[in-house]
């Protein structure tokens, strides 16, 4: 290395990395001298204690041990001439053993007889006699080897990059440019809880000493990271607060009067406070910015009508956002089943519009004479304005990404309307805090007295003809069926079976039955047209992608068979299900699946055996990890490196009380221009928070 490394250079600066060498490093995510630092060990090997030759056992686990380098021998493989073997014999002065390299040709002139070196392998029980294949050395010269006798870092990998060659350059970089880590934490929370300071917690993770210093420099990172991103947090619920007031929405109560007097059922209890919840938060100039969760059936529906009936009692227009067409239509046409008798006027939004539809629904909503929306994306486009849009509902949140509600935010003008996000997809609170730590959270639990308990069971190709007679025979009892699949055609990537070759098969088995297919590439109206259909009891058995995945509520549907099960999370699977059991009868969710290991079919088990969503939700994050499981890969908002959601559950919980108490306690950019800074640069963009700072 020549000059100070400086921890934003680039890796080129680093001795020993050029271009092709950063290339490679840039596939693991590491462009800078920082990202060097920060790339920590995927685990760690204990190779504390060196054997003796006569302690390795034939496959046995790899071991450290020092022998002597007796004789080299180099020749081409017989079978193969492009194979190369490199053959040394090895002995610690009591016992000998032969160690083993394959297209090594470059080692041939480094091992010189009588050289010692120190070893990490195990020997690999082959004929005639057992020999080490590959294993780490390292030639003795006085010096205290890295890579044995020490716990040895073992970090993630790509090709052209190999293990020691990595943690020579990290121990390097280590040495010169970890010292100039600043200290962003707040001074008083260091010495509340007595963090190790950057570098020296930086250095541990990469050379473990013991235990005890091991997990205090985890501990001081792992709260780093989740402190950084709920400063984030914090900084952006500040914004919505203090950058425009919402409409307080006090009227009187007419319409969710007259709503609730129409009900023919009692709300639950949770429903009840959840209600109180939102009807509180709205009747403040601060702007709502609620998250509503609940398992599917819950009744977030209903929750939801009466909150944006509040806010057209009190003057103001009111939007509901869905993430498909299918969806919208439905809560189109509840909407007006409930509200049309007491005088709501329910505008639908699609992309499906005609321009002449489109134009009359945009012109009402600028004048106001519509008051309340119902749309996909297309409620968000340029041409979309309100007259004064005072509350806006966001279903299936997730489905949107974490930062779209914005969009919907900015047509408010020079107010900022109250917000509620609902999701079917029950969020473990970890996780929660992290994607959705802006937002306060209320949690449906309870479910109706009406809903139906759904028994969830899983077959292979050998019980398919008596399922076939199953389904038969709920049809004949008037009920009605989804088959649902994963693909719309036969894909050479994937081994499942496509939905048009499924409802052929279907159409041959049930000659006699009314049978429909629908996905995702089918038009707006096409779709309309086959769930209203479906709805209506014109169609017994619905071949379908995972289009119907959230919100479509037929009370007369009994069954969903899921095919290749084991292609879907579990969450997935749980919104699946919750299609059926919505009406009295005795509900059924078959998973269809030939599962090809023992991991899928625990996963398939461990999914029948549980019935509620939140216990689903928290078995499904540790399966997929938390950035799949919500659909946040892409914002980079659950990509830490060290913190776990999963264990460091009360790291999260601490972090945000400290970093919410910082950002609303004083003037963060003047009073911590250090913490400002490693925010902005990991969250900034990410939670449109530039402005805000």
């Amino acid at each position: 290395m020549t000059g100070i490394l400086r921890l934003e250079d680039p890796v080129t600066s680093v001795r020993g990395i050029g271009e092709a060498k950063a290339l490679q490093l840039e596939r693991l995510g590491i462009r800078t001298v920082e990202d060097l630092i920060y790339f920590f060990p995927r685990r760690y090997e204990d190779r504390r204690q060196v054997v003796p030759l006569k302690a390795l056992v034939p496959g046995g686990p790899p071991q450290a041990f020092r022998a002597r380098v007796v004789s080299v021998e180099h020749r081409i493989a017989m079978r193969n001439r492009k194979m190369n073997i490199l053959r040394v014999c090895l002995s610690d002065g009591a016992s000998v053993v032969w160690a083993l390299w394959f297209n090594r040709w470059n080692l041939k002139n480094l091992f010189q007889t009588g050289m010692e070196l120190a070893l990490y392998g195990s020997l690999e029980p082959r004929r005639p006699v057992p020999e080490l294949l590959n294993p780490e050395f390292e030639i003795l010269d006085g010096d205290d080897p890295k890579s044995v006798g020490r716990i040895v870092p073992v970090y993630p990998m790509t090709a052209g990059l190999n293990e020691k060659w990595l943690r020579r350059v990290i121990s390097s970089v280590i040495d010169e440019a970890a010292p100039a880590l600043p200290e962003i934490l707040p001074e008083p929370i260091v010495k509340k809880y007595g963090f190790l300071a950057p570098a020296a917690a930086v250095r541990e993770m990469h050379q473990p000493g013991d235990e005890e210093t091991f997990r205090a420099a985890r501990r001081r990172l792992v709260y780093e990271e989740f402190f950084l991103l709920q400063t984030g947090l914090a900084l952006r619920h500040r914004s919505s607060c203090l950058e425009k007031k919402a409409p307080p929405l006090t009227g009187a109560p007419d319409l969710v009067r007259r709503f609730r007097e129409r009900l023919a059922f009692e709300l639950t209890e949770d429903q009840q406070r959840v209600c109180e919840e939102i009807s509180a938060d709205m009747r403040t100039s601060t702007p709502m910015n609620r998250l509503l969760q609940g398992d599917v059936g819950s009744g977030k529906t209903v929750v939801a009508v009466l909150a944006l009936l509040q806010a057209l009692d009190s003057g103001v227009q009111a939007a509901l956002m869905a993430p498909t067409a299918v969806l919208a239509t439905q809560h189109a046409v509840n909407l007006r089943k409930w509200l049309e008798p007491l005088g709501v006027e329910v505008a639908l939004l699609t992309g499906g519009l005609t321009p002449s539809e489109k134009k009359r629904v945009h012109e009402s909503l600028a004048r106001g004479t519509i008051r309340l929306a119902v749309g996909t994306h297309a409620l968000i486009q340029d041409a979309v304005r309100f007259q004064r849009l005072g509350l806006i509902v966001i279903d299936e949140q997730h489905r949107f990404g974490v930062l779209q509600r914005k969009a919907l935010n900015s047509k408010a003008g020079d107010e900022q309307p109250h917000t509620l996000v609902m999701t079917a997809t029950p969020i473990p609170r970890t996780l929660a805090l992290s994607v959705y730590g802006d937002l306060a959270v209320s949690t449906i639990r309870q479910l109706p007295a009406h809903r139906q308990p759904i028994r969830s069971v899983w077959i292979g190709d050998n019980r398919l003809p008596k399922m076939l007679r199953f389904l038969d025979s709920e049809i004949e009892s008037g009920r009605q069926i989804y088959w649902i699949c994963p693909l719309i055609e036969e894909s050479e990537n994937f081994d499942a079976a496509p939905l048009e070759f499924r409802y052929q098969k279907l159409c041959q088995e049930f000659p006699r039955r009314r049978v429909a297919m629908l996905h995702g590439r089918m038009n707006d109206k096409e779709k309309t047209a086959v769930m209203t259909d479906f709805a209506a009891g014109k169609i017994d058995l619905l071949a379908s992608t995972t289009v119907i995945e959230v919100g479509v509520d037929v009370p007369n549907a009994s069954v969903i068979v899921v095919e290749n099960a084991d292609r879907f999370g579990l969450s997935q699977l749980h919104q699946l299900r919750g299609r059926v059991g919505r009406g009295p009868y005795r509900s059924w969710c078959i998973l269809y699946a030939d599962p090809k290991n023992p991991e899928a079919e625990h996963r398939l088990d461990q999914f029948c055996s549980l019935s509620d969503g939140f216990a689903v939700a928290e078995a499904d994050m540790r399966l997929r990890g938390p950035g799949e499981f919500c659909g946040v890969r892409q914002h980079g908002l659950t990509d830490f490196r060290v913190a776990d959601l999963i264990r460091d559950g009360s790291v999260m919980e601490t972090a945000r009380r400290d970093a919410f108490a910082v950002v609303e306690g004083g003037e963060p950019q003047r009073d911590h221009p250090l913490l400002m800074k490693a925010v902005m640069a990991r969250y900034g963009q990410m939670l449109d928070i530039v402005r805000t700072a």
